[in-house]
């Protein structure tokens, strides 16, 4: 199982939503979304979407970034207001080395079941209290760093699923760095997260882990497509803009690289609703916005690991 890891902003939530309206009924992935916004209509559509196509998803009660850090009951009573009872919805925590207790009263006040916990890198996992998070049968799955394998065996003698969560985009500093990186191995995950004793395995997509809100016009358009190299292995290319001398015509650095994807992934049959959609932006020389872009990218990523996961 596929478990995504994304903000719940604009553009994030709108990939997921139409994700879910084509493949919702036979998803082999489960996003863990993080609410950053106090508005929460974008994100009641998404859920509600997914929530009607029968997907699983992960919501965070305790985001950590964005506008919701510490006011935490209008969330609460937001989802259970939208997900009620819904079997397929997973309600997650964040875990640091001061927050156990509270999360451990959390999940009891509020009879959560079915609880996801993601461990931050500097979790001290010999915390007696830390221990008593975990230990207790409402929490079912544990997201951990790759590479923390004592964890990982302390997790494995109490049964608890264990799910991999990655960095693997390498996000540069200007998107006209791209340009000398024309392609980087991306994954392989999705081939031997069962054989290393991973229930599942997550991701940030084609996103920076590292949060940030808003931003400015950037001198380069790029995009950011992944693709099955080979049996194994899951690539990312990466597509930009040649003119990046400043950050005028947008609309005309979007065609320079949406005519570098096109013709890329005419070349060598690479398909899905995401890479269609661009298709028709970029034969009928209309520019969607670089949020469009970026929803492009993210919708194609989860396509392909679910046609992979799908086809195993």
């Amino acid at each position: 199982m596929y478990y995504p890891y994304l903000r719940a902003k604009q553009f994030e939530l709108l990939a997921l939503r139409e994700f879910a309206e084509t493949f919702g009924d036979e998803s082999k992935l489960i996003p863990i979304i993080e609410p950053v916004k106090k508005g929460f209509n974008s994100l009641k559509t998404a859920l509600l979407k997914m929530k009607e196509k029968g997907m699983a998803y992960a919501v965070i009660l305790n985001p950590k970034v964005g506008e919701l850090v510490t006011e935490y009951t209008e969330l609460e009573l937001f989802l259970f207001d939208i997900n009620g009872k819904y079997e397929n919805w997973v309600p997650a925590f964040i875990v640091t080395n001061k927050n156990s207790t509270g999360i451990k009263r959390k999940i009891e006040s509020l009879e959560l079941n079915n609880v996801l916990l993601i461990c931050q890198d500097n979790v001290d996992h010999e915390d007696p209290v830390f221990t008593q998070l975990v230990e207790i049968e409402n929490v079912k799955s544990v997201v951990i760093d790759g590479d923390n394998r004592s964890l990982r065996r302390k997790l494995n003698r109490i049964g608890k699923d264990i799910i991999r969560i990655d960095d693997q985009f390498k996000a540069q500093k200007k998107n006209a760095d791209y340009i000398h990186i024309p392609e980087e191995r991306f994954t392989e995950e999705h081939t031997c997260y069962t054989d290393e004793g991973f229930y599942g395995f997550a991701d940030y997509t084609v996103l920076d882990s590292n949060f940030a809100d808003g931003g400015r016009l950037p001198y380069a358009v790029a995009m950011h497509f992944t693709y099955k190299k080979n049996e194994e292995e899951i690539w990312v290319r990466h597509f930009v803009s040649d003119t990046n001398d400043d950050n005028t015509n947008i609309q005309g650095k979007f065609g320079e690289a949406a005519e570098k994807a096109v013709n890329f992934f005419n070349e060598h049959h690479i398909t899905s609703t995401a890479i269609e959609e661009l298709k028709v932006y970029f034969t009928n020389d209309q520019y969607p916005g670089l949020g469009v872009l970026k929803k492009l990218s993210i919708k194609h990523h989860l396509e392909l690991i679910n046609s992979v996961l799908s086809n195993e």
